[in-house]
This record gives C-alpha cells, sequence and structure tokens, in this order.
C-alpha cells in the first residue's frame, strides 16, 4: 500500500514538475513578489532603526536583516496559493475527473506546491545569498536550533495548507470568494510577522497571534532559526503546530466531505 502511493506521489510530482517547467514566466512573476515584499518591509525597518539609534526594540540592523531574509525563504517554503484558485476549480468543472481519483485532491495540491518550490529555489537561494552578502545579517543560531528548524519549516507548511484548503472550500457555497480570501491575507501579513517581528507588535496583537495558527505558520521558525527561542518556548510551537495540524485537517475533512456531495458541474 505504502508503495503504491509512493509511485503514485512519484507520478504525480514528475507531471507537476514538468508542468511547471512550461510555465516558467509565471514561477519567476511569483518569485519577485516572493522577493520584493521582504526586501521593501525590511529596508523600512532599517531606516526605522537608523532613526532610532541603530536599534528598534529588541532588533538592531544585523538583526533585522537576518529576520526579513530568513522570513523570506520560510515564507517561500509554507505559502500556498490554492485558496485562490478553488471558485474557478469549482465552477470549471476541474473536479469532474479529481472525485474519481483514489487520492483525495490535497495530495495533488501539495505536490503541486513543493514542485513550484523545488523548481524556484534555484533562483530564491542565489538571490537570498547575494541579499545576504549586501546587507550582513547577524545569524549564530545555536546547533539544537539549526537541527530543529527544519521539522518547524515542515510543520509549519502542513499548519498553512490545511487550514488554507480549509479556507478554500468555502468556494462550494459562496461565489465569490475574493473579499474573504484578501481579508484572510491581511490576517497573514500582520499575525505571521511578515508586515513586522512580532515582538514589535502591541500587546494585544502578539496574544492573539500566539493564540491563533499564523504565529505558528511563518514567525515560530523564523524566531528558531535566529536563535531567540529558548527550548521550553521552541517545545511549546512544536506542540501548537501539532494542535493546529490536527484541527485543520480534521476541519479540512469534514468540509471537504460535505462540499464534495453538494458539488456538481458540466464542465468546460
Amino acid at each position: 500500500m505504502i508503495g503504491g502511493f509512493g509511485d503514485i506521489y512519484r507520478t504525480l510530482f514528475g507531471l507537476e514538475l514538468a508542468v511547471m517547467f512550461q510555465y516558467r514566466a509565471a514561477v519567476i512573476i511569483w518569485l519577485l513578489g516572493l522577493v520584493l515584499q521582504p526586501i521593501v518591509y525590511m529596508v523600512v525597518w532599517l531606516r526605522v532603526a537608523e532613526s532610532k539609534g541603530g536599534r528598534v526594540g529588541d532588533f538592531d540592523a544585523g538583526t533585522i536583516a537576518a529576520y526579513f531574509l530568513v522570513m523570506m525563504l520560510v515564507n517561500h517554503a509554507t505559502f500556498t496559493w490554492h485558496m485562490f484558485e478553488m471558485g474557478w476549480r469549482v465552477r470549471s468543472g476541474f473536479f469532474n475527473a479529481i472525485l474519481v481519483q483514489p487520492l483525495h485532491p490535497w495530495h495533488r495540491d501539495v505536490l503541486q506546491n513543493v514542485a513550484y518550490k523545488v523548481l524556484a529555489l534555484g533562483v530564491m537561494l542565489p538571490v537570498a545569498l547575494l541579499l545576504a552578502w549586501y546587507f550582513k545579517p547577524t545569524l549564530d543560531p545555536p546547533l539544537w536550533a539549526a537541527v530543529a528548524f527544519v521539522p518547524a519549516v515542515l510543520l509549519a507548511f502542513l499548519t498553512r495548507f490545511f487550514l488554507e484548503w480549509t479556507l478554500a472550500l468555502l468556494a462550494f457555497w459562496i461565489t465569490d470568494t475574493s473579499g474573504l480570501n484578501n481579508l484572510y491575507m491581511a490576517f497573514v501579513l500582520i499575525f505571521t510577522g511578515r508586515l513586522a517581528p512580532l515582538s514589535l507588535l502591541p500587546q494585544g496583537l502578539q496574544s492573539f497571534a500566539a493564540w491563533s495558527p499564523f504565529q505558528w505558520m511563518v514567525a515560530f521558525p523564523v524566531e528558531l532559526l535566529l536563535g531567540r527561542l529558548t527550548p521550553a518556548q521552541t517545545a511549546h510551537g512544536f506542540a501548537m503546530q501539532a494542535l493546529w495540524i490536527l484541527l485543520g485537517f480534521g476541519v479540512m475533512q469534514l468540509a471537504w466531505g460535505r462540499a464534495s456531495k453538494r458539488y456538481s458541474a458540466v464542465g468546460a
């Protein structure tokens, strides 16, 4: 059974990777957004720190640069886009063929996501190294934190994927989900730490981020690699990721069961 799924995964991954190669221009356009946004925020916060004598909160210029460069890579590793195309899938008849296949559709979307990121990594890593040479970030995490960073990023991706795939299923009940998607992305921008490190936010917003899934989708692995977390805080972060993954997966399964029963489309 496991071998069968492995063969299916390898085949689908190869197909999705081939599709991504066919859409190289789109890959580059997406990459521009992923790279430029954190650079803009980094430059803004560097200027703020400079105006305040070299520090803002508990960040100096080197740690600000490190924060946003790591943030750029972690956001690349964890972001998804399927909530923006689920409405098209419902209206176009995309699920007509998918529903008769043995795998749940989320498996295909995970592989599509990974294929894009593998392809884009060939551009993302050199850009990150170039930016690191220019901005000179301060990054010296303890060995245990660097090791824990890898599973933290993987769990952050699953936390974000299951939550956003569940939200995407609203397209089965709502004709136009673009407004809800944009509202959600505003929350992501603020509470994942992409706009600013969470420690620079007001205390009430920090508390909300800590009890929501947002902090654990991006900010947690970033702060871990920066060496800003203790082992106890890291264990708490992994526990929160596990909690939100279980909740997200469970709600996704329930929502998909209802959505697939009400689905009907002629197709294009």
